[in-house]
């Protein structure tokens, strides 16, 4: 059991500075282009850790997105469970990919999640989304090389700190 739960300290730490950028205050000009940290960090634990990152483990990081972000509950629950489901379905592809490669397809995930939500808010009845709701998939993109080695990074630490 304790072992257990030093493989799933760096997991839950990692998602705890995810959602709290996420709800970091930005100026209105550049909250369209701010990264979906959440996701970025679930496709990395889901690809390093198979195991450890469920779709029920994505649900309930999607409802608490909801909670933090005051958007409709089950909204960003159900983009996360479909993006899970993409990234443990093609796991055994994406690991190996090149780092360009990787990041075309964390684009094509996160696009994927965008048009999802585009689907539930046409649904809900808003009006649709400027183009700026484009923008966080690409700066996501961008990030995602530097996201993974920053916590690739902090896995070996911890895994090493758990070997003393």
């Amino acid at each position: 059991m304790n072992s257990h739960r030093e493989r799933i300290s760096p997991v839950l730490i990692t998602l705890a500075v995810a959602m709290v950028l996420t709800i970091f205050p930005l100026p209105s000009a550049l909250v369209p282009m701010r990264p979906y940290w959440v996701a970025l960090v679930l496709i990395f634990w889901c690809l390093e850790t198979h195991s450890l990152i469920t779709l029920g483990n994505a649900f309930l990081v999607g409802l608490v997105l909801d909670l933090l972000t005051g958007s409709l509950l089950g909204m960003h629950a159900l983009g996360l469970v479909i993006l899970m489901f993409l990234v443990t379905r093609f796991r055994a592809r994406l690991r190996f990919f090149p780092p360009w490669q990787q990041a075309l397809s964390v684009l094509a995930l996160l696009l994927n999640d965008r048009i999802i939500l585009l689907w539930i808010i046409s649904l809900e009845g808003d009006a649709l989304p400027p183009a700026s709701f484009w923008l966080a998939p690409l700066i996501s993109t961008l990030l995602w090389p530097w996201v993974f080695l920053l916590l690739d990074h902090y896995r070996s630490l911890a895994r090493h700190h758990k070997a003393k």
